[in-house]
């Protein structure tokens, strides 16, 4: 059943656990993604990134979403990641995604809180909900270098005054994980974490979860975040489950098939998802 995450995010939170979010580049992996939560009967979250309108317009990415979430028999929920522009969220918005990402987090503080508000106002009046990103999660190899300033993670006043701001309906923070592949393991903050945690009531994001390692996941999970996402991992392990000597398609697409299946149940696993019914 298509879901917004709103009921789902409360229930993780009091019962602390984190659910996964799955990034979804093609029938495949959005067809691998619904058969493990619907065997586990446990919610999901499947994702569009608009950074990856290139290889599925945002379109067929929708009308695939809403079909698989139509017959499955666990909460699912059709969300938006990274919306890059209000106007892209707000076609996610129309075309029916029950959550959506508007991702102004490199804009200054202000910038941020309008463009929030604005994409707020739009998908709060059609009852889709709004996830916003304060501080920076960045991308590429070994992004977060600790040995330098922390000046990208999300500092507690920031959080404490965007949400008062903008009452987001989840908030997505920066506290030492990246985009993509790790050079090593990342150092998550968690004293960041616990302080954030005390002055936003709002359900809190972690972007760049693959490999940030199974001890910090858990971790996350049980100290107030309540939505991981997850691609990078997922992508791989289908690739390694790949066999050099293989060349039938369907071989192929079934060894991939079960190497993404693979990753996002350990996922499901670490982070203690519950079954929800509504």
């Amino acid at each position: 059943m298509l879901v917004h995450s709103k009921n789902l995010f409360e229930i993780a939170q009091k019962k602390k656990f984190a659910i996964p979010a799955a990034n979804f580049i093609d029938q495949y992996t959005l067809r691998a993604y619904m058969d493990v939560a619907e065997k586990l009967n446990v919610p999901i979250i499947v994702s569009f990134a608009q950074a990856h309108h290139e290889v599925m317009d945002v379109e067929e990415a929708a009308l695939l979403g809403k079909y698989y979430a139509k017959h499955a028999r666990v909460p699912v929920v059709l969300h938006l990641d990274h919306g890059e522009d209000t106007a892209f969220v707000k076609r996610a918005v129309d075309l029916g995604f029950s959550s959506v990402m508007i991702d102004a987090s490199q804009d200054s503080f202000e910038e941020n809180v309008q463009k929030t508000k604005e994409i707020i106002d739009y998908a709060h009046s059609q009852d889709v909900v709004v996830e916003a990103e304060i501080g920076h999660v960045g991308s590429g190899d070994n992004y977060e270098n600790h040995a330098h300033s922390d000046s990208s993670y999300t500092t507690v006043e920031d959080a404490r005054k965007f949400y008062q701001e903008t009452n987001v309906d989840s908030l997505a923070i920066s506290i030492g994980t990246a985009h993509g592949n790790y050079k090593g393991l990342p150092e998550i903050n968690f004293d960041r974490l616990k302080d954030i945690s005390k002055v936003v009531s709002v359900p809190l994001v972690l972007h760049g979860g693959s490999s940030s390692g199974d001890d910090n996941l858990r971790r996350c999970a049980s100290n107030g975040i309540v939505k991981i996402n997850i691609f990078t991992d997922i992508i791989n392990n289908a690739v390694k489950k790949l066999s050099i000597e293989e060349k039938n398609y369907f071989d192929i697409q079934k060894q991939m098939n079960d190497g993404m299946k693979d990753c996002l149940r350990h996922y499901f696993q670490v982070f203690k998802t519950e079954s929800i019914i509504f």
